[in-house]
């Protein structure tokens, strides 16, 4: 076994092992026993990652002249990997791009789904930089009972509910691996190179793999690791090899990157560097994280202004609530904002720090009522999937392909 296996092996933790005490994250598995959900803090030391801290927030602040995105201001872009060399790069005005992904295994995309994509924008927008998102519609044919085609279909419908975002079509490059892949002899080679470097007894360690999974799974780590590469991208970067990579993505997937990272500097690559979200949770409470194939755990993008209506006020049967069983007892105790889904939910989507401050204060104290805080987060919801139902409707077949079809973007290398 050579030096460098040695070196992964001792670096990557197996993901999979399930201990009581202990949370579960994992690419396909996150659970907590805990009401309030992963610890975070743990998880940092765990992964041995770096937290976001205050001096980072001001840096990213300083470097871009812009105030900080709410959701680094509260914790929800928590841990990272290299920002600092990122904001090094920045300073000195070199380029860097931004990589993230989704796994396409739903008609429509939930709630959880957009948080990477809406900070990725902000970096994108702030940093001035060019994006590639990943659509893994070959991981879900691999891991779901989905055939190739529904897979690719499935990876242009959610191509629609990312752009809706409001992404730059000058800058961004939306790619399906079904379709990218058979197109580029590039991104295939360095697949190729990570497979070479990365045993079986590594990717089980990471992953969990066994004797009885398919060859296809135990392979797909490469596929998710390539466009950490600027040369995965030649028509983008003019052939470069050396451009660094910013990866916003949730904490699950850093066991891909992980991996990535170790093998990088073998390949005469830069590692990427990341920027790791905590999940969006799911209606029934923050022991999990939204699932798209659960109706009932997550709200739609396509959900109608009464389905989330319903989702969110059932509090017993979907949306979990911190409140008292009564009013008599919320107004004596208070709620309990570290594990009220309504409240957790505001986090993300409300943006007036000084009006979620206000619902923090009378919600723990009892003055605001379970009702109120749920109504107060209907109104929002509604307001930012109307809009986003909208903007999805306009969308033509023709939009999708410009962004999907392999180009020159508007930077130059």
């Amino acid at each position: 076994m050579t030096e460098a296996t040695n070196d992964i092996e001792k670096k990557v933790e197996n993901m999979t092992t399930k201990n009581l005490e202990e949370d579960v994250v994992n690419p396909w598995e996150v659970a907590s026993s805990s009401d309030k959900g992963v610890d975070y803090d743990k998880l940092i030391k765990r992964f041995g990652s770096s937290k976001v801290d205050e001096e980072l927030i001001k840096r990213i602040e300083t470097v871009t002249g812009k105030p900080a995105h709410h959701f680094l201001k509260r914790g929800v872009f928590f841990s990272q990997r290299d920002m600092h060399q990122i904001l090094n790069l920045a300073e000195q005005k070199k380029p860097f791009f931004l990589y993230t992904g989704r796994g396409p295994s739903s008609e429509a995309m939930h709630l959880g789904h957009l948080i990477p994509f809406i900070f990725t924008k902000w970096l994108q927008e702030a940093f001035d930089v060019p994006l590639v998102i990943q659509l893994t519609d070959d991981e879900k044919f691999l891991w779901k009972d989905l055939t190739l085609e529904e897979a690719s279909r499935l990876s242009f419908e959610n191509a629609k509910d990312i752009i809706a975002l409001g992404f730059d079509v000058e800058k961004t490059f939306i790619f399906s691996d079904l379709e990218y892949i058979a197109q580029s002899p590039a991104f295939y080679k360095n697949m190729l190179r990570t497979q070479k470097l990365v045993t079986y007894n590594q990717v089980k360690g990471i992953f969990g793999f066994d004797d009885s999974t398919c060859i296809g799974k135990i392979s797909f780590p490469s596929i998710q690791a390539a466009p950490s590469f600027s040369s995965s991208f030649p028509q983008i970067f003019n052939n470069k090899t050396n451009i660094p990579c910013l990866i916003p993505c949730a904490i699950d997937q850093d066991p891909y990157f992980r991996m990535t990272r170790d093998v990088a500097p073998r390949l005469g690559y830069i590692k990427p560097a990341l920027m790791h979200s905590t999940f969006f949770p799911a209606l029934q409470g923050a022991q999990t994280k939204m699932s798209a194939s659960d109706a009932n755990s997550s709200i739609f993008l396509t959900d109608t202004d009464k389905q989330i209506k319903t989702k969110v006020t059932t509090v017993n049967k979907y949306a979990f609530s911190g409140g008292g069983t009564t009013t008599e007892e919320h107004k004596e105790k208070g709620g309990n904002c570290d594990v009220d889904v309504s409240y957790q939910y505001l986090t993300f989507f409300l943006e007036d720090d000084n009006r979620l401050e206000e619902i923090r204060k009378t919600y723990t104290s009892g003055e605001l009522l379970t009702g109120y805080l749920k109504k107060e987060l209907i109104e929002i919801l509604q307001k930012i999937i109307g809009e986003h139902r909208q903007r999805r409707s306009q969308l033509t077949d023709d939009i999708v392909k410009q962004f999907m079809t392999p180009r020159k973007l508007k930077f130059d290398y």
